[in-house]
């Protein structure tokens, strides 16, 4: 069955999001669409155990419904997981808007999301993601109190905690791998110049890491090269780049039954969300001797920020449980060598401990 939705959107395959494949109890999932904006959006809360499902709004020109919603379910589901290893007080929610961030956002449609999450009086907070902006969460949240990482909710753009987070993150891998946490001397493949990855690029080029980057943006790779002294690659080429450190800081799904093999370096530690394609993934980086930082462990400084930055909040606090990101990889590390088992599953288990039984209605 084939239904046309909006432009070139189509449902691939019908099916309820219960069938879905990446459905995994979700408490809640909502289609939002506004005709006079022409938004189609699709919001869901994985999982409210220790409060609120936080998680930012994504626009994404996707493919198909069908693609969207599997992007919404995952994610929602990630971020259950992460703000429980971040000993938040939330639980796990996302959003997605099907459209071109370039060419279909208006205020307008922006400003309609923002009903729509008003709409769900609170279960669900949203942030910025790829495609919005912290401007885009200003308009979001003109009409709604749920909306975070924006001027009147805190310290605005979440980017700088993300990329502070994942830079500690990376060391804390560096000295259990190589047993110092000192980068002078290390080469770091990066795949990825956004906000997020020039500002880890730029932090490890300080602790004085050779850089090889590479992004779709000629520009940002031309700066980085001035700025920094990086070299490049093309961005279908970073993981095969002999390095020390490979870290992915564009969208997810890179690391696979493909790619794994092609690697040549000896640490993943990177700010993608979902940078494996499957749980399976975790244990052939395992198995080749490569240790895998987990995505929503080492790139949970944003959220830290974000859920923490309300009104008369401290900078020091947010950049406390920020700077714990390390801590929290080495417990995982450590628990991993001893059990020898993937980090991915590890850092899963101590997350699901925290909010499988915990209830907060607060």
């Amino acid at each position: 069955m084939n239904v046309p939705l909006h432009n070139k959107i189509t449902i691939d395959t019908y099916m309820t999001p219960l069938d879905h494949p990446e459905f995994a109890g979700h408490e809640q999932i909502v289609f939002a669409t506004d005709n006079e904006t022409g938004l189609k959006a699709i919001i869901a809360v994985h999982n409210t155990n220790r409060g609120p499902g936080l998680g930012g709004c994504r626009m994404w020109n996707y493919a198909s419904a069908n693609e969207a919603l599997t992007d919404v379910l995952r994610l929602s589901k990630g971020m259950t997981y992460k703000n429980a290893l971040a000993d938040l007080a939330l639980g796990g929610g996302k959003s997605v808007i099907i459209a071109n961030p370039r060419t279909d956002k208006t205020p307008e449609l922006l400003r309609a999301f923002g009903r729509h999450i008003n709409r769900l009086s609170g279960s669900y907070i949203t942030a910025e993601d790829v495609g919005i902006s912290s401007d885009d969460m200003e308009i979001i949240g003109s009409e709604t109190q749920f909306a975070r990482g924006t001027d009147a909710t805190g310290f605005g753009d979440p980017s700088p905690y993300t990329a502070l987070g994942t830079f500690v993150g990376i060391k804390a891998a560096a000295k259990h791998k190589f047993g110092s946490e000192d980068l002078s001397g290390l080469t770091v493949s990066l795949k990825g110049l956004g906000h997020v990855g020039y500002d880890v690029a730029r932090q490890l080029h300080e602790a004085g890491a050779r850089l090889i980057v590479s992004d779709i943006y000629d520009p940002a790779v031309t700066r980085a090269i001035e700025e920094l002294g990086a070299s490049s690659v093309s961005p279908d080429d970073a993981h095969l780049v002999k390095a020390d450190i490979f870290a992915p800081c564009a969208l997810g799904g890179g690391l696979n039954a493909a790619t794994i093999p092609e690697l040549k370096v000896a640490v993943v530690a990177g700010a993608a969300n979902n940078q494996l394609e499957t749980q399976e993934d975790g244990a052939a980086l395992m198995k080749r001797g490569i240790l895998y930082a987990p995505d929503y462990a080492i790139n949970a400084g944003g959220v830290i920020s974000v859920a923490l930055g309300e009104p008369g909040a401290s900078d020091s606090i947010v950049r406390q449980k920020t700077l714990a990101i390390g801590g929290t990889l080495a417990q995982i590390f450590d628990r991993a060598d001893a059990e020898k088992r993937p980090t991915n599953i590890i850092a899963d288990e101590l997350a699901e401990e925290r909010f499988q039984h915990h209830h907060n209605p607060a």
